[in-house]
This record gives C-alpha cells, sequence and structure tokens, in this order.
C-alpha cells in the first residue's frame, strides 16, 4: 500500500509541473492516506470487553484509572493546602 501511494504521489508531483491541479491530487492523495490508509486492512480490532450486568461491580479500566488519577490528584492538593496554609488562603480571596 506504502509503495502505491509513494508512485502515486510522484507521478502526481511530476503531472503537476504542467497543471497545478495534480499537485492539489497529490496533496490529496497524502492526506487520505495519512487520515484514513495506514492499518493494514487484515489488521482485527482488538476485542471488546463484553457489558456487564448492571449491579456485578465490575469497573471498566478506563474509570478505574480516571479514579486514581483524581483520587492522586486530590490527595496532592490536600497535603498542598496542609503544607501552604497562607498560599492557598491568599489564592482563595483571588479566585
Amino acid at each position: 500500500m506504502r509503495g502505491i501511494v509513494a508512485t502515486g504521489t510522484v507521478v502526481l508531483v511530476i503531472l503537476g509541473i504542467g497543471n497545478h491541479l495534480w499537485w492539489l491530487a497529490a496533496v490529496a492523495l497524502l492526506y487520505l492516506y495519512a487520515t484514513q490508509g495506514r492499518g493494514s486492512p487484515g489488521t482485527p480490532s482488538p476485542p471488546r470487553a463484553p457489558a456487564s450486568p448492571a449491579g456485578t461491580g465490575a469497573v471498566p479500566d478506563s474509570y478505574r484509572a480516571y479514579r486514581e488519577r483524581r483520587d492522586r490528584q486530590a490527595k496532592w492538593e490536600r497535603r498542598y493546602r496542609r503544607e501552604r496554609p497562607f498560599e492557598t488562603r491568599r489564592q482563595g480571596k483571588n479566585g
């Protein structure tokens, strides 16, 4: 696929010497290849995790990661307020 796109682009650039519309076609070809054509057609998509029934308590990994980041951020904010009380008061008046 990459060789076909490269060859097509070179041909369009050579044709573009006389007609600038071929330059636009070459740019469009490269754009389409960059946005949609990078994956090989035989590559299967990763399997999706089955949806868990309600009430089982299973939490998706992305939400678990979000909660861990949120809790870590809250821990650092509490520590900052505890160690620097004057700065947090000053920020509270301005904001």
